[in-house]
């Protein structure tokens, strides 16, 4: 019988290369793709919001997002991605589908999204004018404060973007969240909307 590995890459593997972009000199957006992350889908059962909510209380110890906006705990990212829905975004498999199973047992369906989506990091002087051409969002401060979030489009691709902590130096920083079958074309397009503000480009391990 045949013997098979499974090798898990990255859907930009191809399209990702870790050198500038666009204009030459100090560049104006920095694009990263976060690897090896685990992102689970918790979605109530019908009637049974209030118990998802009081599991994920319990459990996460801060309430779950009902409005579109981004929590921080200890160790994971409670993103809204619907009504009565949302991500949880974490490292390291503490906050896998396995684990979260026993909670949410009672009250919520999961699904495992780690490998269906590609997460970008979107920062730099220049990063809200880049996404000025592909999205409607208002990101400026006052209407897209850190931890605001939007189901919405960019370039015809439905994405999940949110704002979040700023880096050093107070530059905003934003993450967006598509499909991997969308990833290699939004990326692209993020490209050659940017090479007029230079691009550096990467990859990373750490969650933005």
């Amino acid at each position: 019988m045949a013997e098979f590995s499974w090798e898990a890459r990255s859907p930009l593997e191809r399209a990702l290369v870790s050198e500038p972009y666009g204009v030459q000199g100090e560049a104006g957006v920095a694009l990263t793709e976060i690897r090896n992350f685990d992102l689970v889908q918790v979605m109530a059962r019908r009637g049974k919001a209030s118990e998802m909510a009081t599991a994920a209380k319990g459990h996460f110890g801060v309430a779950a997002p009902e409005t579109p906006k981004a929590v921080r705990t200890a160790d994971a990212t409670l993103i809204w991605s619907g009504p009565d829905q949302f991500f949880v975004l974490s490292k390291g498999g503490r906050q896998s589908v396995k684990s979260l199973v026993p909670i949410f047992a009672a009250s919520a369906s999961l699904s495992d999204q780690s490998h269906a989506r590609v997460l970008i990091s979107i920062s730099g002087d220049k990063a809200r004018a880049l996404l000025a051409k592909l999205s409607s969002i208002d990101l400026y401060p006052a209407a897209f404060p850190v931890g605001a979030v939007a189901a919405t489009s960019m370039d015809h691709t439905s994405v999940t973007l949110w704002r979040g902590n700023d880096a050093p130096g107070g530059r905003a920083v934003f993450n967006v969240l598509v499909f991997a079958t969308f990833a290699e074309s939004l990326w692209q397009t993020m490209l050659d909307s940017g090479a007029e503000y230079g691009i550096e480009i990467g990859h990373s391990e750490e969650l933005a």
